[in-house]
């Protein structure tokens, strides 16, 4: 083991199509520097260091680092887990920086959402509790663009293209039938509380919002107003296609489908927003399908965007500055400096500005009464979906995309008791 001080990074919550763009950024611009000694990345995010799984990146194949930025999901693993707060549970803060102190880890990386922000905050803090000088930094990621601090976060254009260009085909799709079958197709998307990436359809439309109709968790479902609403884009249209976020809500802020169980951040579990608006069309005497893009939306590294692989690389090397430079519970966020000609730029921000706080769809972003986004979001979704990032095509005419060895360290500690 070098006597450098070494770097750990690792992944943690949903992961999006270009997350390991941040993950190679990240590991090449710390192998290249002097000051750091050996790259590690945690097995399944924040796990991997309680459980002592620590992936030696230099072990990896050249070809396969050099893929893994154009490979979807997360390369090392991710995982949901909250940590408690250091006085209901110290033992497992003594476990993690008895980790970080046996393979003489000074830097921690920690890429992921609002949540994910609050472990790296409390890690961040940790450290100085127990005695050991760690630098940790989080670097941005979630397809739900609902982190405060940053214009768009990475991972997000990519999720909208793949929504937009969705919406645009399956519009086709089901205008070409509608005379004779389907007049309306209800399409789910993610987002909670959020409307970002149900908006991101609206790019598929035209200023009036054509024949696609948004529904946003922000605006309070009325179902006999969206019937009358979607009654009139039949008739103009002769069909209709309906984006809703899985959080939609009803007047009284009931999700209008939510299951009994919970995930690990004691977030209700959501899903099946998509049939019930499609009850509701059939109900009004349309034939109709629906779909859920549930994982899709977040892993299709076919249609990244070009402008989101870029922010997500830059948010990674950005975070090995910041750590070298001592910017403890910092992050790298993007700065929108222009929107014609599209120009940005990353730069700092407090992670207790970030950790457990949402950014929602803006009121003037969207048009409540004909169900489609304003110019206003369109200038701002418009430059975050522009661009290809295609991965590399093998002869079989699929992807070509990277496998890992991830071979760990050798274990210096006994192992871990939950």
């Amino acid at each position: 083991m070098s006597v450098k001080a070494n770097l750990c990074y690792a992944q943690s919550g949903g992961v999006t199509a270009v997350i390991n763009e941040s993950a190679a950024a990240a590991i090449a611009a710390a192998t290249a520097e002097p000051k750091i000694g050996r790259v590690f990345a945690a097995k399944n995010g924040v796990l991997g260091v309680l459980h002592e799984e620590l992936v030696q990146t230099w072990r990896e194949n050249k070809t396969a680092m050099k893929m893994l930025a154009k490979t979807p999901g997360g390369a090392f693993g991710s995982c949901r887990v909250k940590l408690p707060e250091v006085s209901k549970n110290p033992n497992i803060y003594s476990r993690l920086m008895a980790v970080f102190r046996a393979h003489n880890i000074r830097y921690f990386l920690y890429n992921g959402g609002n949540d994910s922000a609050d472990t790296a905050l409390k890690l961040s803090a940790a450290g100085k509790t127990h005695g050991w000088d760690l630098v940790c930094v989080g670097i941005p990621k979630t397809i739900d663009n609902d982190l405060s601090e940053t214009d768009s976060c990475p991972g997000f254009g990519s999720a909208a293209k793949y929504i937009a260009v969705s919406a645009a085909e399956t519009a086709l799709d089901l205008m070409s039938m509608a005379r004779t079958s389907t007049k309306v197709f209800v399409l789910e998307v993610m987002g909670r509380n959020a409307g970002w990436l149900a908006a991101a359809a609206g790019l598929a439309a035209g200023e009036d919002g054509g024949n696609i109709m948004i529904l946003p968790p922000e605006t309070p479902f009325r179902r006999a107003r969206f019937t009358a609403a979607l009654r009139r884009r039949v008739q103009k249209f002769g069909c209709a296609v309906v984006v809703v976020s899985e959080g939609l809500r009803d007047g009284r802020g009931e999700f209008l489908s939510a299951a009994q169980t919970k995930d690990a951040f004691s977030h209700r579990q959501l899903g099946g927003v998509a049939p019930r608006i499609a009850e509701i069309a059939q109900a009004a005497g349309y034939k109709c399908h629906w779909a859920v893009a549930d994982y899709m939306q977040r892993a299709a590294r076919h249609a990244a965007s070009q402008t989101d692989a870029e922010h997500t690389k830059a948010a990674g090397a950005a975070a090995v500055k910041l750590a070298l430079a001592g910017q403890n519970g910092m992050a790298p966020v993007i700065r929108r400096l222009a929107d014609e000609p599209y120009r940005w730029k990353t730069a700092p921000a407090r992670l207790k500005n970030i950790a457990n706080r949402e950014r929602t769809l803006p009121a003037g972003f969207y048009d409540s009464e004909h169900y489609r986004i304003t110019s206003a979001c369109r200038r701002y979704l418009a430059p975050l979906v522009r661009g290809e990032a295609y991965p590399e095509y093998g002869k079989n005419g699929l992807p070509r995309y990277a496998r890992l060895k991830n071979i760990l360290a050798p274990k210096k500690l006994p192992p871990w008791r939950d």
